[in-house]
């Protein structure tokens, strides 16, 4: 049995290490911030310390027989509703996974500063800060080049529909993922039609504008940056 100055270091130190991966989390808005992710980290470092010290003194005893990684097992399983509160569909796009991910991982470093893994946990609590906060500038930068656009197209009325643009297409159809037709105010023959493609390279995005530009009836093609 640890003493109770330890008990008490270790869920400081779990607190301590949620805090600076919520602090990141926080910096960006996020419900599950600061004070979510140093109460997943309190918490798991406690049902660890339970789990471990808590049933010490039936340890022994006729008939019985603990096996301390159970409790702590549950934790694994359990923080899973906390994740799925953090994922949000907006639109067309999850956000919140890189969130959730974020909880998991501070339970476990709760966990492995309960179990007494100072350096493990301190070394957990670096790497994922540097992944959460240093990884997605270069994220972003690399991976930029495929972005959502839009098309927008000024077509004679009823020329342009979503049959035509599977056949313009071909396979590459399955990356609509949006299509919506107004018809403008000042034009009574004339339709406004507006695409939405999933993400792609500027290369792709100016073959499928091609096509699109020879179906009959388009009168004009002007596309836009997507989302």
């Amino acid at each position: 049995m640890i003493s109770d100055v330890e008990t008490v270091s270790r869920l400081a130190m779990a607190a301590v290490l949620g805090g600076i991966i919520g602090g990141e989390r926080e910096r960006l808005s996020w419900a599950a911030g600061l004070r979510t992710h140093m109460l997943v980290a309190v918490g798991s470092s406690l049902i660890m310390l339970t789990s471990a010290y808590g049933f010490a003194d039936v340890i022994g005893m006729p008939g019985i027989s603990l096996d301390p990684s159970r409790i702590a097992a549950q934790v694994v399983s359990g923080i899973g509703f906390l994740g799925a509160g953090s994922i949000l569909l907006r639109g067309e796009m999850i956000r919140g996974l890189t969130t959730a991910a974020s909880l998991w991982t501070v339970a476990g470093i709760g966990l492995a500063v309960g179990g007494g893994l100072y350096t493990a946990s301190i070394a957990a609590t670096a790497i994922i800060l540097l992944i959460l906060a240093g990884v997605k500038p270069i994220e972003r930068r690399f991976f930029k080049l495929r972005e959502r656009r839009e098309l927008r197209l000024i077509a004679d009325r009823g020329t342009v529909t979503v049959k035509a643009l599977e056949h313009s297409l071909g396979g590459s159809s399955g990356r609509i993922k949006r299509f919506v037709v107004q018809q403008p105010e000042d034009r009574t023959d004339a339709d406004e039609v507006s695409i939405g493609l999933a993400r792609m390279s500027r290369n792709e995005f100016d073959a499928i504008r091609a096509r699109v530009l020879r179906i009959e009836g388009v009168r004009q093609c002007i596309d836009e940056p997507g989302e």
